[in-house]
């Protein structure tokens, strides 16, 4: 196998056909085994759809819409990202997950064994150690949670990440691409086999503070947080923080998100927007009764680089690394003048994804962090390979 045998790109063309069109002229190849993308809600879907058909008529086809693109250029907007995989790279399943709105457990770890079957009959060697899961889930769904556990324990030991589409931050509505169509209340799962070294990892930067909010008051199906602390939510998270609640936005719940300890581990537990009537909607579920403590960032780039030097450690160079990175990244990146520093960090390492509404690492759905996988090079053959 050639390390240029996965195949990245990125097209910045608005019109939807150009995009395409752009796009599988650098990633077409032969005997093309799949091929992920991530593109901008701003394009017309459906011409989207109807050329990816087109043009890759008979190849497995998964992406999903998002509030951003990343691919060899670094950070976009309104773009078309993604990568192929020659049949020689790995073996590929994928499918789709419908009526997330009537999910239940039982449904969900029925579908990831019957594609963990088709799998197993395609390469009978799969394991935990040679194969892994990427799921993309519409980003307004409110399953994430239950869909990402009920996905990772019908695979069992078989590793799950994944991101949860965007919109460009409208919060309309947002899309998974399956089997030649765009689809909302739904979830893609891809099972991948392959011979190439990878590592899935996940990385946040954020620290708590000893700053305690306890939600007195909420409406967990719909993630809202409606008191904390026995006073209006916003009111008293904007004291906490130190801010009048006018200049609550996405800019500052980037900069400064809540966390929840979970067995001694910080997860980040994102607000997505005040709303009118003083309540807080969240990215992630939440309950009455839990605890959050203020966090605060440390050094993003710094940690960037610490983590893609870990995978360098482990696997070697990565000739692909596919990332689902929170959009209050995003925006904190974009707050602090980094794009290019962290662009470069993505292009140094072969990264494409996208600006997701959440990320799930192994089954647990997660905010502000950076979810993903790295794929390493072939190794080089032998001389008695090369010889023969």
């Amino acid at each position: 196998m050639n390390i240029q045998n996965i195949r990245r790109a990125q097209s910045c063309a608005t019109e939807a056909s150009l995009a395409v069109a752009e796009f599988h002229a650098e990633v077409a190849q032969p005997n093309m085994e799949l091929v992920i993308f991530f593109c901008s809600s701003e394009y017309d879907l459906d011409v989207l759809a109807a050329e990816i058909c087109r043009l890759f008529a008979g190849v497995q086809v998964v992406g999903c819409t998002t509030a951003g693109e990343i691919g060899p250029t670094g950070y976009q907007q309104h773009s078309l990202s993604g990568a192929s995989f020659p049949a020689g790279s790995c073996v590929a399943v994928s499918g789709l997950l419908d009526r997330l709105g009537q999910f239940d457990i039982a449904r969900g770890y029925d579908f990831a064994q019957t594609l963990l079957q088709r799998l197993e009959s395609k390469a009978p060697d799969a394991s935990q150690d040679n194969s892994f899961a990427f799921m993309l889930i519409d980003g307004l769904s409110i399953r994430e949670e239950m869909v990402a556990h009920a996905l990772q324990y019908g695979l069992g030991k078989i590793p799950l990440f994944g991101g949860s589409a965007g919109d460009d931050l409208k919060f309309e509505k947002t899309r998974v691409y399956s089997d030649g169509n765009f689809h909302s209340d739904s979830a893609a799962l891809i099972l991948i086999n392959t011979t190439l070294p990878f590592k899935i990892f996940k990385t946040q930067h954020f620290v708590s503070t000893d700053k305690r909010l306890v939600v007195t008051e909420a409406d967990p199906a719909k993630r809202i947080v409606k008191e904390i602390n026995g006073l209006p939510a916003a009111e008293e998270y904007a004291r906490l923080v130190g801010v009048d609640m006018r200049d609550l936005n996405h800019m500052l719940f980037a900069a400064l998100p809540v966390v929840v300890m979970i067995d001694g581990t910080d997860y980040v537990r994102s607000i997505q927007k005040a709303n009118p009537d003083g309540s807080l909607t969240f990215f992630c579920a939440i309950e009455e009764g839990l605890v959050f403590r203020v966090a605060h960032g440390v050094d993003l780039v710094n940690n960037l680089e610490q983590t893609f030097d870990k995978i360098r450690e482990e696997i070697g160079p990565p000739q692909l690394v596919i990332v689902c990175d929170c959009i209050l990244r995003n925006l904190e990146v974009t707050q602090n003048d980094l794009k290019d520093l962290v662009g470069e960090v993505f292009r140094h390492n072969n990264t494409i994804g996208f600006s997701s509404y959440g990320e799930q690492y192994h089954g647990v759905h997660v905010n502000q962090t950076l979810t993903g996988i790295a794929i390493g090079a072939a190794p080089e053959p032998s001389q008695e390979t090369r010889d023969a």
